[in-house]
């Protein structure tokens, strides 16, 4: 399939973070030329006063989830996890399946090309995936098996649908250890050995609430990400979800390790973690940063322009400093750095790169004034999700609003 998408203002994410007024062909899935095209293709998009961008990445999501929205509102982490255990006991792989499949739908309406996710049974959520048109990257839940609701091993489980998935076009399998308090050193030894058994990643809950660090502090004399480096399980491959009760020390072991991080301020702020994680610190540290929504239980939606506008400005109202977080640097946290972080060829509107691409309606009241040199603002400032006329992935018009 081709696609011609004209006349747009393209925020390009390159290296030099260009902003311009131009035209995009796609063919085959991938962007072929970026510019003053004039070509024929087999679908046309007019894109005056449009602004085409790429798509968003999601890189902490439990998505299967979606359909238990509201049910464990204004409580902190350690009641919401008692709530939601019990409910997930309950529910069957159909569940599961209609949850992931409605999420998707929300994703991918409001600008969401890929995700990453987190939850057992990630095969059915694969299947909703492929029928979607969206990129998933799935992490299969694993938890110490004296306390698995899941049926058989959670490792073997893990394993046998990364075996399944290693070589899919949509489907990246990841393995996910829960978290620390879930997990113990045998369990998580044994996720990375089948981590870089077939060369994939891992996605994990890290030092997310205080409660989870003092803890661990008072049980092993070592906080969370001191631990988790002693045992040998810290690497390039782990991408570590929340990391807010951090210190330098720890950044710094991050660091050294080339840990990612996806960031969620959104859920962090919902269930009262306190404080917020160390952006600065992390950046200064050359750590990579991403942004993830969690699950629309904990959010409540998976918004990804929303959850750019949080992460603004929960850092610089806890700083006292409007100038430490902009713009650009939010939006690139969710395309290009998270796009790095997942060795995905997307994240930019550039020759050759996926075409993973978001098109936002700019007539709208809350776009407008539209100009070169606010439109990135605007994006991470006053556009929302519903501002989305087209989301292609791969090539192909995988959500159009119609009128």
């Amino acid at each position: 399939m081709s696609i011609l998408i004209k006349n747009g203002w393209i925020i390009t994410q390159n290296e030099n973070r260009d902003v311009m007024r131009g035209d995009i062909y796609v063919e085959d899935g991938k962007i072929v030329e970026v510019g003053n095209v004039n070509v024929e293709a087999e679908h046309k998009i007019n894109a005056e006063n449009m602004i085409v961008m790429p798509g968003l990445i999601n890189t902490h999501t439990h998505v299967a989830m979606t359909d238990m929205r509201g049910i464990a509102d204004d409580v902190d982490l350690e009641d919401f996890l008692a709530i939601m255990w019990k409910e997930e006991a309950k529910r069957n792989r159909e569940d599961i399946y209609h949850g992931a499949k409605l999420g998707i739908e929300e994703m991918l309406r409001t600008g969401t090309t890929s995700f990453v996710d987190m939850y057992s049974d990630e095969d059915i959520i694969a299947k909703a995936v492929k029928e979607s048109g969206i990129r998933g990257f799935l992490g299969w839940a694993v938890v110490d098996k004296e306390i698995t609701t899941q049926e058989g091993n959670p490792i073997k489980n893990a394993e046998k649908f990364i075996r399944k998935f290693q070589n899919d076009k949509f489907v990246t399998p990841f393995i996910a250890p829960h978290a620390i308090y879930t997990c113990n050193e045998e369990t998580l030894l044994k996720s990375k050995e089948i981590a870089e058994k077939y060369g994939t990643m891992i996605t994990m809950h890290v030092s997310e609430t205080r409660k989870e660090v003092y803890d661990h502090r008072k049980k092993f004399g070592l906080r969370p990400v001191e631990w988790l480096e002693k045992i040998g399980f810290l690497s390039d491959k782990l991408l570590g979800a929340h990391m807010v009760w951090l210190t330098l020390h720890e950044i710094k072991i991050l660091s050294k390790r080339g840990v990612k991080v996806s960031h969620n301020p959104t859920s962090n702020m919902k269930l009262g973690h306190g404080g917020s994680m160390p952006l600065i610190e992390m950046l200064q540290n050359n750590v990579l940063v991403t942004l993830g929504t969690d699950s629309a239980v904990s959010n409540n939606n998976l918004d990804m322009f929303e959850e750019m506008k949080f992460a603004a400005l929960l850092h610089k109202n806890e700083r006292w400093d409007a100038s430490v977080t902009n713009a650009q640097m939010i939006l690139d946290f969710a395309t290009i750095n998270a796009a790095n972080a997942l060795n995905l060829n997307a994240g930019s509107i550039e020759e050759g790169k996926l075409a993973d691409i978001v098109i936002v309606d700019a007539t709208e009241p809350n776009a407008r004034p539209l100009r070169k040199d606010n439109i990135v603002s605007n994006i991470v400032y006053s556009i929302s999700g519903l501002n989305v006329k087209y989301t292609i992935v791969n090539g192909k018009i995988v959500f159009e609003r119609k009128g």
